[in-house]
């Protein structure tokens, strides 16, 4: 019901004296009788009235607080007239507000409401400015087809939204499209302002537009692009090999200082975006994008970083990120994977561990060396993880250290220097950045 709605109807309220007020709303929270839609409010004669739920208010608990104050003071049970709502009442959550609407919209249709309905709302979306984006399993049932336009208009008013779109599966092409289909709107071009990050004036908040229906941006990858955006790249140059709208490629130039990046990307749609996220941001001047597949790649011997930020696996750039690698001093690789796990209990996001120098530092709990890596947080990894990360860790090390001497020809070294959780993509299924540092042997 709306505010006016409880206000017309009134309420059953207890009557007691301010001392007393805390005593009995404890006592009527914890039975569960306190009527959280109305304030406890003052009335003219100074009494406090506790609203209460009137099928739910039993004579005993009125006997029971009669008992807890002195004989003689005021406790009663009352009807107030025009109570006052709560802040609960009178604002509706969004999903309240559809729910509401949507009701009220089928019931139009001449159809009752059901649980069957219920379950096709949305619980979650996400909003880019005026875009709603929602769930791909919302609003699927034989009803909300056959409403056409009225129910996007309806849905899109609930939710504050003037363009609504619905998010389907990720497309199995080389690309990784995503599939989503606009309900209401013209086109699926959004601003993004990237508010995660946290600058020292507003002039450096990462700006991303980029069309939904073509385009991804992840927010499940914030903790690595907060990670990257600390990162001190002053004076150097970064290559991003799997660049898509920008998504790590500002926080390298925009936060992190890099005097130049080069970005990769093979996908049309995100190229364009690409090159208008770097003209929002002023960074177009220190950055060449290289379009079509990295691994026809020209450019060599440039990078003092490389970003491989593909899932579920960068392998087949690594023979790329080798060769763009400076040859005379080596730099660092971020080598995103997915990699499975055993079961145990696993960090949150965001709380990336340093690993240990050895199996036996790993068996007692001592972690690297001073110069590690750290990341946010610092909960130790369970066992099985551990133990996961390190093995898939230690094989790409071996693996990027004979590429790199296969291709000069000379010995190089290499080093784990952190591993970093971003995110859980199913059960024991994590997705990890490993950061190597790749040095020549002079």
């Amino acid at each position: 019901m709306e505010a006016e709605d409880l206000n017309f109807c009134g309420t059953a309220a207890l009557i007691t004296e301010p001392q007393f007020t805390q005593l009995f709303r404890n006592y009527l929270e914890r039975e569960e009788v306190l009527d959280s839609r109305f304030r406890v409010q003052k009335l003219p004669d100074d009494a406090m009235a506790l609203p209460v739920l009137g099928e739910s208010f039993q004579e005993h608990h009125l006997q029971h607080l009669k008992e807890s104050i002195p004989p003689g003071r005021i406790c009663a049970l009352t009807w107030i007239q025009n109570p006052v709502p709560s802040k609960s009442a009178k604002v509706r959550s969004p999903i309240q507000k559809l729910r509401e609407e949507l009701e009220t919209l089928v019931s139009g249709c001449g159809v009752a409401w059901s649980k069957e309905l219920e379950k096709d709302l949305p619980t979650s979306w996400q909003r880019h400015g005026d875009l709603v984006l929602l769930s791909e399993d919302s609003f699927r049932g034989m009803l909300w087809e056959g409403m056409g336009q009225k129910l996007w208009e309806t849905v899109a008013d609930a939710l504050g939204a003037k363009r609504l779109a619905r998010r389907g599966r990720v497309q199995s092409d080389a690309f990784r499209s995503p599939t989503v289909t606009l309900l209401l709107g013209e086109d699926g071009w959004v601003e993004q302002v990237d508010n995660g990050i946290r600058p020292l004036n507003r002039c450096c908040i990462p700006r991303y537009r980029f069309d939904v229906t073509r385009c991804m941006l992840s927010p499940g990858n914030i903790t690595e692009k907060l990670r990257i955006a600390s990162l001190r790249c002053t004076g150097e140059v970064v290559v991003d090999l799997y660049a898509g709208i920008g998504y790590f490629t500002l926080p390298y130039l925009v936060h992190a200082g890099a005097a130049f990046l080069h970005a990769c990307e093979w996908n049309p749609h995100a190229v364009e975006a690409l090159q208008q996220n770097l003209r929002l941001n002023g960074v177009q001047h220190r950055c060449r994008i290289h379009r079509g597949d990295n691994r026809k790649l020209e450019l060599r011997d440039v990078a003092d970083r490389v970003n491989l930020g593909l899932l579920p696996t960068s392998e087949d750039g690594w023979p790329v990120a080798c060769r763009v690698l400076r040859k005379d001093m080596g730099g660092i690789l971020h080598i995103h994977q997915n990699v499975v796990s055993f079961p145990g209990k696993a960090l949150q996001p965001g709380q990336g561990h340093q690993l240990p120098a050895s199996k036996e530092q790993m068996d007692k709990g001592v972690l690297g060396g001073k110069d590690t890596v750290l990341g946010a947080g610092g909960r130790a990894l369970c066992p099985a993880a551990q133990t996961a990360w390190r093995k898939w860790a230690e094989a790409a090390e071996t693996q990027i250290r004979k590429l790199l001497e296969q291709l000069n020809g000379k010995p190089w070294r290499t080093n784990i220097l952190h591993i970093e959780l971003v995110k859980s993509y199913a059960p024991h299924v994590h997705h990890v950045v490993l950061d190597l540092d790749c040095r020549p042997l002079l």
